[in-house]
């Protein structure tokens, strides 16, 4: 609604300023030929001289009459692009703080409500030092995921493609996967995660980025395993020499419905809502995907697991 107001007042704005330039433009040129034409020298070649004059006059103002009603019906079409053009990044801005802020309202809620009731419960009366220490751990473990969301939520809201590209250098996918594989290993060691990686595959861009990208595919690939689960992470060079990392696990699978709205930022799939997650991971992942003029494609069959598949462009060294 204040986009809308705010592009039909610059419209206006345009079409007025537009329509006076042209208008004051029109009035001149009608001036200067009526003001420079010699009517002595047509008197003097006779009556008809001075009537061919005016009827050329006539149909000057007639010209200049058409061509400014034209304009009344272009200029305000085109006032109202230039309008939406000039609008354009104030509105990308926008909208990015009010997902931020949209995003934090919801999302920050669970973890805050969390941290309050274990300080609350804690405080309410004496309790043991093992007791201490357990709200204290639900609280921190509360803290933890809530900088991670905060940090996620940054990132979708205020990184463009530009900005990401400015810290990239040329790295190997295959040296970031074993910190990824231990860490995401830690978080389930009922569940078995194997490592195939082939030849070396430089790319350009963000370690950073690309390790939490295929971090959250990894995690969520663990997490959403049973007990005795197998998840298999490999590397290999596909068409056109692209970079393509696999992972795929036995779990719990998507339907095609759910697979549908799987990037979509918040959204989680009914049989992971008693999983903890914020609905992020993916969303992030396709942004830094998109950063890195990559790609990432998900299938998931219901009961029998997923495969997400990264592709980026690989970079000479």
């Amino acid at each position: 609604m204040i986009f809308r107001r705010a592009t039909i007042r610059l419209t206006v704005a345009y079409t007025v300023i537009q329509l006076a330039i042209f208008a004051i433009f029109a009035i001149g040129v009608y001036t200067f030929v009526t003001g420079t034409f010699d009517f002595d020298a047509a008197e003097s070649d006779g009556e008809g001289a001075v009537n061919a004059a005016e009827q050329g006059f006539a149909l000057l103002r007639t010209a200049l009459i058409v061509f400014y009603a034209c304009l009344l019906v272009v200029i305000p079409l085109f006032s109202w692009l230039m309008a939406r053009s000039a609008l354009k990044p104030i509105r990308v801005s926008f909208e990015r703080q009010q997902q931020f802020v949209d995003g934090a309202s919801h999302e920050m809620r669970t973890p805050l409500s969390v941290i309050q009731g274990e300080l609350e419960l804690a405080l309410s009366r004496s309790r043991s030092p093992a007791e201490y220490q357990e709200a204290i751990t639900v609280a921190l473990t509360a803290t933890g995921g809530l900088i991670r969301l905060t940090e996620d939520l940054l990132k979708l809201s205020r990184t463009s493609k530009a900005e990401l590209s400015d810290s990239f250098t040329l790295i190997d996918l295959n040296e970031i996967l074993p910190e990824l594989v231990v860490a995401a290993a830690g978080r389930r060691d009922d569940v078995h995660i194997a490592v195939d990686t082939g030849p070396p595959l430089p790319v350009r861009g963000s370690a950073e980025l690309l390790s939490r990208a295929i971090g959250n595919v990894l995690d969520n690939a663990v997490k959403f395993s049973g007990p005795g689960g197998a998840v298999t992470l490999s590397t290999t060079r596909g068409d056109g020499g692209a970079a393509v990392i696999r992972i795929d696990d036995d779990g719990i699978g998507m339907t095609p419905a759910e697979l549908v709205h799987a990037f979509d930022r918040f959204w989680r799939a009914e049989t992971s809502r008693t999983t903890p997650g914020h609905g992020l991971g993916l969303a992030l992942t396709k942004q830094i995907m998109q950063a890195h003029d990559g790609s990432i494609a998900l299938e998931s069959w219901p009961g029998r697991g997923s495969t997400v598949t990264f592709k980026i462009p690989t970079a000479t060294r």
